[in-house]
């Protein structure tokens, strides 16, 4: 399997930089069988049925993007981090711009509550110890912060205080993430209730999305692609729930790539139970799916791992066959996209 073979021409006006209103207004791609239709969200009230169980990712976003300055003498900088994860030995690893200029012992300042010290530093990117722990430091970095936008985002125009609420699921629970698990976007409580009335259940798990989840895959044989890894949890009661959903014939559909590879990476065994730690599963075609019915996922970017997982899901002709329509009907790209269903 080559990297070639999950590429595709994508128009850039296609690359949505905001999302639809209201959330479930964006369009919906069905694929089905052989059949593709061209759908809203809001139809998932008509396409799922009593006993199917959606698996929600209840990560939260932090506003990871943060402006700073250090000062060296008289002299002060500009300093861009981003946060990338909590350390188990404390503080948080980050990227900074510029990384070469920045010194190990170095404060920098984000506001008047906000600093941290440059405790460690790499030549990729350092470990800041901040000022403030526990709410102290989530109420600062509130204040302070930006919604983290996908660089194909960030690169047309700069996060606003509108990105607080569009970036973020409204049943986000656990800070965490520094990307959102966009397919759960489209979702608002409206949505969520009517699907609730017709008899669909619901599953919470855990996966604090990375930055990794944008890099680029570097090597042209996908199957020696090195996974980033990412913290997660699946409860005891959710494990529970998806089992007994399997075993009463139901479906199990998760929402983004996100819960997925969570849910399949619990299910390593062969069937699906308690788990919690870093997972770095790496789905591509020929992997063979223990819990995952369908999925619902927005649309991915060329070469990229989430098309080598849609690909493994739906086959590689019959993704082809997916994007090129989705492209002709111009659908929206990314994360604040449009939104496909997609039942192998």
């Amino acid at each position: 399997m080559n990297l070639s073979d999950f590429d595709f021409d994508l128009p850039e006006d296609l690359i949505a930089v905001r999302p639809a209103q209201p959330r479930s207004a964006a369009r919906l791609l069905l694929a089905q069988g052989d059949a593709i239709r061209d759908l809203h969200v809001f139809d998932l009230v008509d396409i799922f049925r009593a006993g199917d169980r959606l698996v929600l990712n209840n990560t939260k976003v932090i506003p990871a993007r943060l402006f700073g300055t250090r000062a060296r003498g008289e002299a002060v900088a500009k300093v861009e981090i981003t946060l990338l994860e909590p350390q188990a030995t404390g503080g948080w690893r980050a990227l900074a711009k510029p990384l070469r200029k920045v010194n190990i012992g170095e404060v920098i300042r984000f506001s008047d509550q906000l600093s941290a010290t440059v405790a460690d530093k790499s030549a990729t990117d350092l470990r800041l110890a901040f000022n403030l722990d526990g709410d102290d430091f989530d109420a600062a970095l509130q204040a302070a912060g930006l919604m983290p936008l996908p660089p194909y985002i960030a690169a047309k125009r700069a996060a606003d205080a509108q990105d607080n609420t569009d970036y973020q699921t409204v049943f986000a629970r656990h800070a965490g993430a520094v990307a959102a698990p966009t397919a759960s976007l489209h979702f608002d409580a409206a949505l969520l209730a009517a699907l609730a009335a017709k008899g669909v259940d619901f599953t919470e798990v855990t996966l604090h999305v990375g930055a990794g989840t944008f890099l680029p895959v570097k090597v042209e044989d996908v199957t020696t692609h090195k996974m980033h890894a990412e913290w997660g949890e699946v409860s005891p009661q959710a494990a529970a729930e998806i089992a007994a959903t399997k075993a009463a014939g139901g479906r199990v559909i998760p929402v983004g790539t996100t819960a997925l590879r969570l849910i399949e990476t619990a299910a390593a065994s062969g069937q699906i139970a308690a788990w919690q730690g870093e997972t770095d599963i790496f789905i591509y075609p020929g992997y063979r799916f223990v819990v995952a019915d369908a999925l619902m996922t927005n649309f991915h970017l060329p070469k990229s791992t989430l098309m080598m997982l849609v690909s493994a899901l739906m086959g590689q002709a019959r993704i082809k066959t997916i994007y090129d329509h989705a492209i002709s009907q111009r659908y929206r790209f990314f994360s604040y996209g449009d939104s496909s269903l997609l039942i192998p």
